[in-house]
C-alpha cells in the first residue's frame, strides 16, 4: 500500500470559525503531532487545487494541527505559486548537552527540544560515530537513531509539555552536521522518527526546535536565516520571528520556508478477497 517512509494527512474541520481546516498526520507508527513539510504540502494543495479563494500576493491559512494552530503563508504572483512559509507553535529548549549511554555507541551527547514535537538532537561533531549523514548511511542512521530514541525515552524525564500531556513523548532523533555543506547550505539534518521512518525533508518541526536551540546558544538572532538541507538535499529556510514566555520556558516562534509539489492523484482499492488488503510492512 505504500512504504515505510510514506507520510499522509487527513483533513478535518477546524477547531473554530477562524480556522481554514484541521489536519491529522499519519506515518508508519500511527499519528503524529506536527509535520512542517505536510503543512507546506497542504498549503500548496489548497492554493493549486483552489480549496480556498486565491488572490495575488500573500494568502494566509490557519491550520489546526494536534500541536496547535499553525499559520501558513502562500505567495502567488501572476497566478503562480512562488513559495510557502509557516509560523510554528512556540518552540523551546528543555536541555542542552545532555548525555546518555546507548548500547553500541557508548556515551551520546544530545540536546532535548520541542518544535511541535520533542526530539533528541545529536550533533555529529560532539559525538564519535562511524557513520555520516549521507544516503549511503541510511540503514545505519535508522538503527542508531532508534537506539538513541529508545534510550532517551527510557531515561530522560524532561519530555514533558507544559500544557498538553498528550504531546509529552519523544518523536525521534535528529542527527545534525552543523557545518557549511558542499551545496552551500548552513547545515544538514537527518531525522529518524516514528518506527524508524526517515524524513526526506529537513523536518519542519525539527528545524523549529533547532531554532530554539540556536537562539538559546546565541547562534542566531531575530530575522537571521539558516538554510538547512536534508538527506536528499532538499532545503528549508528557518528564521526566528519572535520570543515569548511559554510556561516555564522561554520559547521562540520559528518561521520555516520550503516547497512542495503535486506528484499525482492516487486511489487505494480494497478487494475483500485480497489477503493483504490492509497492506503489510517488512521494516
Amino acid at each position: 500500500r505504500g512504504h515505510a517512509d510514506m507520510y499522509g494527512c487527513i483533513l478535518v474541520p477546524p477547531n473554530d470559525e477562524e480556522g481554514d481546516f484541521g489536519i491529522i498526520f499519519l506515518h508508519n507508527e500511527g499519528y503524529s503531532t506536527m509535520c512542517g513539510h505536510a503543512i507546506i504540502a497542504i498549503s500548496t494543495l489548497a492554493v493549486q487545487m483552489k480549496w480556498i479563494d486565491v488572490k495575488e500576493g500573500e494568502n494566509r491559512l490557519k491550520i489546526d494541527a494536534p500541536c496547535g494552530r499553525i499559520t501558513s503563508f502562500v505567495k502567488v504572483k501572476k497566478g503562480k505559486l512562488m513559495g510557502v512559509r509557516f509560523h510554528c507553535v512556540p518552540s523551546f529548549v528543555v536541555g542542552l548537552d545532555r548525555t546518555i549511554e546507548v548500547g553500541g555507541l557508548g556515551k551520546v551527547i544530545y540536546d532535548l527540544a520541542y518544535g511541535g514535537a520533542f526530539y533528541a538532537y545529536v550533533d555529529m561533531h560532539k559525538n564519535s560515530f562511524d557513520f555520516d549523514l549521507s544516503p549511503t548511511s541510511y540503514r545505519e542512521l535508522i538503527a542508531k537513531g532508534m537506539d538513541i530514541k529508545h534510550a532517551v525515552m527510557d531515561a530522560d524525564k524532561g519530555i514533558m509539555h507544559p500544557f498538553e500531556e498528550d504531546l509529552s513523548f519523544l518523536y525521534g532523533t535528529i542527527f545534525i552536521d552543523n557545518t557549511e555543506q558542499a551545496s552551500g547550505t548552513d547545515s544538514r539534518n537527518v531525522c529518524v522518527f516514528a518506527e524508524g521512518e526517515v524524513d526526506r525533508c529537513p523536518t519542519g518541526s525539527g528545524v523549529s526546535g533547532r531554532m530554539a536551540i540556536h537562539k538559546d546558544r546565541n547562534e542566531i538572532d531575530f530575522g537571521e536565516t539558516m538554510r538547512i538541507e536534508s538527506i536528499t538535499g532538499s532545503v528549508f529556510k528557518a528564521t526566528v520571528v519572535s520570543e515569548e514566555d511559554y510556561g516555564p520556558f522561554k520559547a521562540v516562534i520559528p518561521q520555516v520556508e520550503g516547497t512542495a509539489h503535486i506528484t499525482g492523484m492516487h486511489t487505494f482499492y480494497i478487494d475483500p478477497d485480497d489477503p493483504m488488503k490492509n497492506g503489510f510492512m517488512l521494516r
